[in-house]
């Protein structure tokens, strides 16, 4: 769980009048590595509210996977994740999804 903007600005507020973080730290009980990230965020960004978090898209096409699995059903997760040029957890989840049975190593 984040913290609010109104609290990030308050806390660094207190600072930028010539407290110490670690004063900050015991006074308002948030981590001086916390801090420090919302100082380097607001110098980097011009704010203090939270990063978009990345995330990545599914390299898998399920229909494409689905094909092959029904091609070769023999085949391990760790060759079909090499060739969709992946992992093979994220193999793992797409099988998952399809409710396919998991393929067992040896």
């Amino acid at each position: 769980m984040s913290y609010d903007t109104r609290f990030r600005k308050k806390v660094l507020d207190f600072i930028d009048k010539g407290n110490t973080i670690k004063t900050a730290h015991e006074l308002f009980g948030v981590g001086t590595t916390t801090i420090k990230e919302w100082k380097k965020l607001k110098r980097a960004t011009g704010s203090l509210a939270n990063r978009p978090l990345k995330r990545n898209s599914r390299k898998i096409c399920l229909e494409r996977l689905e094909s092959h699995i029904s091609e070769s059903p023999d085949s391990y997760q760790s060759e079909v994740a090499e060739l969709f040029g992946c992992t093979q957890p994220a193999v793992h989840y797409a099988l998952k999804r399809l409710n396919l049975t998991r393929k067992k190593n040896g």
